[in-house]
């Protein structure tokens, strides 16, 4: 049997599981208050989950203000990884931004984080820079990435 994984957006009622793989994707993940407040506090936020037969296997946030697009968050919960449901989401949020004419995406990944930057790349993102000491937990360096649409 095939599962097919579906994409939408994040509710509420979405927190929990998105903690879930908050916890066991990052070393400082975020907790159920900060998804509380992105979900009703925060104009700017716009999340995407995957679901696969009613479990939530991973998400993706953003704060798209005016035309540009900075994503917050990307993780899918370990037993799902490799099979492209990180790229899925990714496209869903490209796909979200270019329906609100966003022009420019940016993002911060580890600069250790290989797979993540090699998926990025695959979707068009560029390098632009290192924001040093970025990560609070062991102070790893960010590689800034960006794609501009057109």
């Amino acid at each position: 049997m095939i599962n097919t994984v579906a994409y939408r957006r994040m509710t509420r009622e979405d927190i929990p599981s998105v903690v879930e793989i908050e916890e066991e994707s990052f070393s400082t993940p975020w907790t159920e208050e900060v998804f509380e407040h992105e979900m009703t506090g925060n104009a700017y936020a716009h999340y995407i989950v995957a679901e696969e037969e009613d479990q939530v296997i991973g998400h993706c946030g953003m704060w798209i203000v005016l035309d540009e697009c900075h994503i917050t968050n990307v993780a899918v919960r370990k037993q799902h990884r490799g099979r492209g449901i990180g790229e899925g989401l990714m496209r869903k949020a490209i796909a979200l931004c270019k329906a609100n004419e966003v022009r420019l995406m940016t993002l911060e990944v580890r600069v250790s984080n290989e797979t993540a930057q090699n998926l990025y790349r695959k979707l068009g993102f560029q390098d632009g820079g290192i924001r040093k000491n970025y990560y609070t937990d062991d102070h790893e360096d960010a590689l800034v990435m960006w794609v501009e649409f057109e």
